[in-house]
This record gives structure tokens, C-alpha cells and sequence, in this order.
């Protein structure tokens, strides 16, 4: 029998590599895990967190200047955004040190460097090879931009969180969530922000209604969104980047953000040492048990190109830790479904949605209903805000199953979260009818659409 160096080797120290190898080592197998950047991956380090707190920031501006409807007198502050970089980058610090601290304390070697295979069960790393029983690969993913002319001009969600000075002219490029939640977060904290779109709805992928409802928010709170539209090319003035568009027309930012997509990040791995298969996308494939076309060698996460969640990541990795280490004591092996995943979208307003967009109900299940409600949440009838809420709810017909649950709305993936719970079990319309709701809230008005506003032919 063949002697290795560790029973588990993990490539990438984000989310589903770091929980990977802290409940392997749990476990009792051997484990080692490398990173070359920051311990946490893009979620802790230019993700999730990050953003989420920047998203705080920019609703404290429109905080202030409603809160004038509830008697408060006086002018808002003003951003200092060095200060706000500052301490952003504290939290993040503070995240590492207990990522590191969590991997140490459950045994696991850490080694801070590039790792590469060098064979089915081998890796190389900082000049060292290490022979490993199973390797896994969560190396994650990373943002892609297109080949315009220009393109050094641009940057990326990696370094929108430190640029100096703050950009007073923002111009986002994309549609996707990423563009979407950066141009809503920095019209609040004050610049001043187009999104540019080559499609004609911005969110592909999400319910159309909410599409279209989100758009308008974002262009009632000041976002300058241009759909149909797409950058020809950037230059450098003295007056900052001249876009040009492929309609001709012309303007001058600051900074210009790409938000076009993400790529796998396997560049530099040397997948073909091992022999290991990835997509046309470059996505690693993977099987039903994460196992790649080397039996020896997993993978998990952004880097398989599934759902580019980090709670998906983590699911994976406890599911791979499980095959390969066994359950923890008095645990079932976990299992991954990817139905009736939830997801929120820090747009102003938040989104949050689980289960199938009205399109994709219909194709999978034929005859549905559909509920909804469009109305001015209790807070804004006092703020001065124009702001508006959207809930959808779509009903199975043949089983009565609520099958899709949107909102767009304040703390909208808060109120989301508990619902998913519910449609895991396969709650129907009648149970969320018989379901009282709390009073005053948002929430309580998923339990209270009582007539479809679309009945099946």
C-alpha cells in the first residue's frame, strides 16, 4: 500500500476549500491546505462581505434624508471614504486571522504559495512535492474582461473596494448581479453612476417581472441605466475616460467597471499533469460525487462553474468530506440538491428569490398561478420615498406547490430565507394560506395573496 504525505491535499483557501479541510482534519485524516493570496477566497476578501458592508454604507444616505418624514431635523453627514475603506479592511483582516485560526486548530498544514499538480496524486508547491491520497481542487473563480480597446483602463469587483479617490463618475459595465449591486451601491454612497447593458433586461436568469421592477427602482434612485448599449472603446484624457459607445455617443467617468462575468480560475494548475477534464468554459467536470476525471482528485465550488454561491461551495466541500472521511459522529452523510436554492441581490432595493422564475415554471410544470403584489411599504408612506415593494409567489396547479417565491424589497433575502426553508419541504399555497402573518411587515404579505393575477388557460 502506497504511503502518502497527507490523506487530503486542498488547492485554494476560500470558502468550500477552507471548510473542506477543517472537517477532514476534524476527522482525523491529514490534512493539507494552499493559498497563495488572502485566507477566505473572494467571498471574505473581494466578495460577499466586503460588498454587503459597502451596501450598509450607501443606505445610510438615503437613511438620513428620510428620516426628516419621522421628525429628525438636521443635515445628513458626509461620506469620508478613506474611513470607510479603513475599516473595511480591518473586519477583513480580523476575518483572515480566524480562517487561519480555525484551519490551525483543527491540525490542518497550511502553506502559503501557488500549488500545482505534478500527478494523480502528487502537487507541487514553493519548489516542495507532496503526495497526497486525494486531492481537492477550489481554487474558485475570477473576473473576466472582454477584449476592448482600452482595456487596462478598466477594473474589476477585485479592486472596487480601494480605489482612491473615490469615483465621483462611475461608469458599470454589465447586467449581472455584480453590476447591478455596484452601481446601486455607489449611486447611494454618492457618485454618480451609469450601467451600461448590451441586453435589453438587465439579471438574465431571473423572473422577468422582477427584472423590469429593479430596473426602475435603480433608475428612480439615480442610476442612469442604459440598456442596449455597449462600450466601443476607452481612452485617457485629462479629464478622465472617454467611453465610446457603439452607437457613437460618448461620455467622460472617472472609473469604469467591468462587470461582464466570471471565468474559472485553473490557469497555472496544470490540469493536463493529471489528466484532468474541463468544459468548453474551462470549468473542471465534475461528477454527481464532485470526483473530476481522475478518481483521485475533487472538486468544488466556483471552479466547476455550477452555482456560483458560497453556501453551494460549502455544501459541496461537506459532501466530499463525508464520501471521503466519513459523517461526523451521529450525522448522515450529507447530500447536495440544488432545487430551490435561494439568492439575494444587494440591489436598492434588495432581491431575494427561490424556486423557478414564471418562464421556467411553466415550461417544467405546464399549469400554474400566479400571485403577486406591487405596493409602498408602511415605512415609506412617512420617508418621502418613492420606493416600492414587489412579491411573487407561483402555485403548481396540479399539487398546489409553491414552486416560486420573489421579492424585491427592503431586506428582502432576511424574508426569503425563512420561505426556502418552507418550499424545501414542499409547502403548498393552502399551507402558506392556513400560515398567519406578523403585523406590520413586508413578509406577512406572502401569506395573504389570496387571488392569482394569472390563472392557467
Amino acid at each position: 500500500m502506497q504511503n502518502f504525505d497527507f490523506d487530503l491535499f486542498v488547492i485554494g483557501g476560500g470558502s468550500g476549500g477552507v471548510r473542506a479541510a477543517r472537517m477532514a482534519a476534524q476527522r482525523g485524516a491529514r490534512v493539507a491546505l494552499a493559498e497563495v493570496a488572502a485566507m477566505g477566497g473572494t467571498c471574505v476578501n473581494v466578495g460577499c462581505i466586503p460588498k454587503k458592508l459597502y451596501s450598509y454604507a450607501a443606505h445610510y444616505a438615503e437613511s438620513f434624508e428620510e428620516s426628516h418624514g419621522f421628525g429628525w431635523v438636521g443635515e445628513a453627514p458626509t461620506l469620508d471614504w478613506e474611513l470607510l475603506k479603513t475599516n473595511r479592511a480591518r473586519e477583513i483582516s480580523r476575518l483572515n486571522g480566524i480562517y487561519i485560526q480555525l484551519l490551525k486548530n483543527a491540525g490542518v498544514q497550511i502553506i502559503e504559495d501557488w500549488a500545482t499538480l505534478a500527478g494523480k496524486h502528487s502537487i507541487e508547491v514553493g519548489g516542495k512535492t507532496y503526495s497526497a491520497k486525494h486531492i481537492l481542487i477550489a481554487t474558485g473563480g475570477t473576473p473576466t474582461v472582454p477584449e476592448v480597446p482600452g482595456r487596462e483602463h478598466v477594473i474589476t469587483s477585485n479592486e472596487i473596494f480601494d480605489l482612491a479617490p473615490f469615483p465621483k463618475r462611475l461608469l458599470v459595465v454589465g447586467g449581472g448581479y455584480i453590476a447591478c449591486e455596484f452601481a446601486s451601491i455607489f449611486n447611494g454612497l454618492g457618485a454618480q453612476v451609469i450601467q451600461a447593458y448590451r441586453g435589453a433586461q438587465v439579471l438574465r436568469g431571473f423572473d422577468d417581472e422582477v427584472r423590469a421592477f429593479i430596473a426602475g427602482e435603480m433608475r428612480k434612485a439615480g442610476v442612469d441605466l442604459q440598456l442596449n448599449t455597449d462600450v466601443a472603446s476607452i481612452s485617457k484624457t485629462d479629464q478622465g475616460l472617454l467611453v465610446t459607445l457603439k452607437s457613437g455617443a460618448t461620455l467622460v467617468v472617472d472609473t469604469v467597471l467591468y462587470a461582464t462575468g466570471r471565468e474559472p480560475l485553473t490557469g497555472g494548475l496544470c490540469l493536463d499533469t493529471a489528466d484532468v477534464a474541463v468544459n468548453e468554459a474551462g470549468a473542471i467536470q465534475v461528477n454527481t460525487h464532485y470526483q473530476t476525471s481522475v478518481p483521485s482528485i475533487y472538486a468544488v465550488g466556483d471552479v466547476t462553474a455550477r452555482l456560483q454561491l458560497t453556501p453551494v461551495a460549502l455544501g459541496e466541500a461537506m459532501v466530499v468530506v463525508d464520501q471521503l472521511f466519513g459523517p461526523a459522529a451521529g450525522k448522515r452523510p450529507r447530500s447536495m440538491s440544488y432545487d430551490f436554492i435561494p439568492t439575494a441581490v444587494f440591489t436598492h432595493p434588495n432581491i431575494g428569490t427561490v424556486g423557478y422564475s414564471e418562464a421556467d415554471a411553466r415550461e417544467k410544470f405546464g399549469a400554474i398561478s400566479v400571485y403577486s403584489s406591487d405596493f409602498k411599504a408602511l415605512k415609506h408612506t412617512l420617508s418621502g420615498s418613492s420606493e416600492r415593494t414587489f412579491m411573487k409567489l407561483l402555485v403548481e396547479d396540479a399539487t398546489d406547490r409553491v414552486v416560486g417565491l420573489h421579492m424585491v424589497g427592503a431586506d428582502a433575502g432576511e424574508i426569503v430565507q425563512g420561505f426556502a426553508v418552507a418550499m424545501k419541504a414542499g409547502a403548498t399555497k393552502a399551507v402558506f394560506d392556513s400560515t398567519i402573518g406578523i403585523h406590520p411587515t413586508a413578509a406577512e404579505e406572502f401569506v395573504t395573496l389570496r387571488e392569482p393575477v394569472k390563472k392557467p388557460a
